[in-house]
């Protein structure tokens, strides 16, 4: 059953990924249609960030990720390169975990 699910899955991500390259340029080439793809990745990125920090199963929680995101927003800021502030906001984080 579960290669059914997957072989649907697949087929339907493949014919989403035409649908999507059928587009005629000329609508692609809109203003306003350019703008909203520059936004969707970075919506789509931050409610994956806030879901993953400030959620503990169904329910809603401030904890040491939260300390780790403001970090890591503080060292972006400061315009750090990536591994420092992935470095940083871990460790942060577990720091504030182990106290």
């Amino acid at each position: 059953m579960i290669w059914v699910a997957m072989a649907i899955t697949g087929v339907g991500c493949y014919l989403l990924k035409l649908a999507g390259l059928s587009v005629p340029p000329r609508v692609l080439e809109r203003p306003l249609v350019e703008r909203v793809a520059d936004y969707i990745p970075v919506a789509l990125l931050s409610a994956l960030i806030a879901v993953q920090v400030f959620s503990r199963g169904h329910e809603l929680g401030i904890d040491a990720r939260a300390l780790g995101l403001g970090v890591a927003v503080v060292l972006l800021l400061l315009r750090a390169p990536f591994l420092v502030v992935v470095s940083g906001a871990a460790l942060a984080a577990a720091l504030v975990r182990l106290l």
